[in-house]
């Protein structure tokens, strides 16, 4: 040892193996409770333990500086847009594309509804302006378990499937589902 110390010898053994009763170094011990105490002030999230007015300050600044450089998409989109695309056969075959891709699964492949409403009749849930229907597909449904489109699909897309839902109005679906929601005469 170090000071001339005798290393101690413990009385048991196990195994006819001895060991000795050796402390650990200063050093060691001493990083080891620096450590914990770091951590307590850490986990309390104390000013002044690092930089700045603490971890969980400087989150909440970095967020709200997110939020403003990346703000959150509007479904704001003029009717006429929408109808024009309506129009358009081929942004409506896009958009059955785009609908039998994801939709199919809640509202058949007709549209008349599984899981989802039915698609094809005057009752709407959300509103059945064609600028409602865009809205329902761009915000979704999360209650409900809608996906928001929006964070999933193209604005193209939007647009296109909004047509396609456009187009069913009026069709025969194999098997519809009930109305629901409240009429909306178009």
């Amino acid at each position: 040892m170090a000071n001339g110390e005798k290393d101690r010898l413990l009385e048991h053994s196990y195994d006819g193996i001895q060991e000795y009763d050796n402390p650990m170094p200063a050093w060691w011990v001493t990083t080891f409770w620096a450590t914990i105490i770091f951590a307590a002030l850490y986990l309390l999230n104390v000013p002044g333990v690092g930089s700045g007015k603490g971890r969980i300050a400087e989150y909440d600044q970095d967020m709200a500086a997110f939020r403003v450089e990346h703000p959150k998409p509007v479904a704001n989109i003029p009717a006429e847009k929408l109808l024009a695309g309506a129009a358009d056969k081929h942004e409506v075959t896009e958009g059955g594309k785009v609908f039998a891709k994801n939709c199919v699964a809640c509202h058949a492949v007709d549209g008349g509804g599984m899981i989802g409403p039915n698609l094809v009749d005057d009752y709407w849930i959300h509103g059945g302006k064609i600028t409602d229907i865009y809205t329902t597909v761009f915000n979704g449904v999360p209650a409900k378990g809608m996906p928001t489109w929006s964070l999933l699909l193209k604005p193209e897309e939007l647009e296109e499937v909004t047509a396609y839902i456009w187009s069913l109005h009026g069709t025969t679906p194999a098997k519809p589902k009930p109305p629901q929601g409240e009429l909306v005469p178009r």
